[in-house]
């Protein structure tokens, strides 16, 4: 029956080590942090403990666990020293903590007292370490502990939750950290006030009132998609803000409904937006046979509206970017038809010149549209009307304006007939 008894111990043995590793790498996946981590923060902890029940206050104790065998080594740490960097005092280790005390409020080229919990001379050291010198650190081997009073339990639970709780914070950080300046998808976890918290899987983002679209309601459980527009370090876990309203957001969302956006063979140069209300893109390819406008269309407009959904019904105008500063101020301008356009080089101005009946169209909403124009360019423009009977005068100095496509929750891409055409119709009307 002995026999048994004990080929039934050796049986178990290795059952309770295997679901003591596998209890670590439980804790490193489900925290999302490195098992070496871990195995610091049980150290840590085994260490505190050691040192309150059977260490000594200026003690520097450390712990050594092997994951495999479940066995503790534990070591007192010392500096190998002489006489010159320490200064001795008589008296016992009270005196020599109360020294250390005081010493604080002296001056501070003094040198610290010797503490023989801390300290080691150089002789002392060479009969333990051979060829030890001065500036080393000794380990002593500590006899193992196995039993724990309840204070050393509890200091050693405070330590695993305050070490993991650490490296739980650390790594969220560094994760979230590289995703910033991306889209990422979230849920709509709460709404406090004027603030929208979005549960992003393993941590919880916050978007503020000016970085959300006005007039959107977000609701509970809702499924969205924001940018991640800062990350900061908090002792409560990493500061994360999101937005809705970011001009980028929307280059981020053409990147992933757009194939060649993010192959990089058609460039998005320019983006102007004023969210919820209309964004304005320029767009360019160096390679031939790739229609820039098209691609970010796409079939029947597919792309460009998932993009439009996303952003609760936007209107996105996407235009041709071009070297010219008159073409490319020329397309801002659309959808309204411009006849010519004036540039001051030097001040940064364009004078826009636009038919009569366009110069609302051109003006846009409030000036939305003159103003989008102005953002995405980056000229100070000034839109002129003319009236129908000046247009054969204007014809002639017509600059070609390349034909752009305005998205909105309905996508159509009308042929655009030259303005040439349109003044001589005009004039055999007439």
């Amino acid at each position: 029956m002995a026999k048994r008894k004990v080929q039934d111990e050796s049986e178990e043995q290795p059952t309770r080590l295997g679901e003591f590793g596998s209890a670590i790498m439980q804790i490193a996946e489900e925290k999302g942090i490195p098992k070496n981590v871990v195995i610091e923060t049980i150290e840590a902890a085994l260490a505190a403990a050691y040192k309150k029940d059977y260490g000594k206050r200026g003690q520097r104790i450390r712990a050594e666990f092997n994951e495999v065998g479940g066995e503790t080594k534990f070591f007192l740490i010392k500096d190998v020293i002489d006489e010159t960097l320490r200064e001795f005092v008589e008296g016992g280790d009270e005196e020599i903590e109360d020294a250390d005390v005081s010493d604080e409020s002296e001056d501070e080229e003094k040198l610290p007292r010797y503490n023989p919990e801390r300290d080691i001379l150089l002789d002392e050291a060479k009969k333990i370490k051979k060829g030890a010198k001065i500036g080393d650190v000794i380990e002593i081997e500590l006899e193992p502990q196995h039993e724990y009073g309840r204070v050393a339990a509890q200091t050693a639970k405070q330590v695993i939750i305050q070490r993991i709780r650490e490296a739980e914070r650390d790594s969220m950080f560094q994760e979230y950290k590289g995703k910033e300046g991306e889209v990422v998808s979230g849920t709509v976890q709460r709404i406090e006030g004027r603030n929208t918290y979005i549960d992003l899987g393993k941590s919880v983002g916050v978007l503020f009132p000016q970085e959300q679209v006005q007039g959107e309601m977000l609701r509970m459980g809702q499924r969205v998609k924001v940018y991640l527009y800062k990350v900061e370090s908090d002792p409560k876990g990493p500061g994360i803000t999101l937005s809705r309203t970011h001009p980028e957001m929307v280059k981020k969302l053409f990147e992933l409904e757009v194939p060649e956006i993010f192959a990089g063979t058609v460039k998005l140069k320019s983006i102007a937006r004023e969210a919820g209300s209309r964004t304005k893109i320029a767009v360019m390819s160096d390679e031939e046979g790739i229609d820039p406008i098209g691609s970010c269309v796409g079939q029947k407009g597919t792309r460009v509206q998932a993009v439009i959904e996303e952003l609760g019904g936007e209107k996105i105008d996407i235009i041709e970017w071009s070297e010219k500063p008159e073409k490319y101020i020329a397309a801002a301008i659309s959808p309204a038809k411009v006849f010519k356009v004036e540039i001051n080089a030097d001040k940064k101005e364009a004078k826009v010149t636009v038919p009569e009946d366009q110069l609302s169209l051109a003006i846009g909403k409030r000036g939305q549209n003159v103003r989008l124009a102005a953002k995405l360019t980056g000229w100070k423009i000034d839109v002129i009307g003319v009236v129908q009977k000046n247009t054969e005068e204007i014809q002639n100095d017509t600059e070609i304006v390349e034909e752009s496509v305005v998205a909105e929750e309905v996508v159509e891409v009308k042929e655009e007939k030259p303005v040439a055409k349109k003044a001589k119709k005009a004039a055999k009307k007439k």
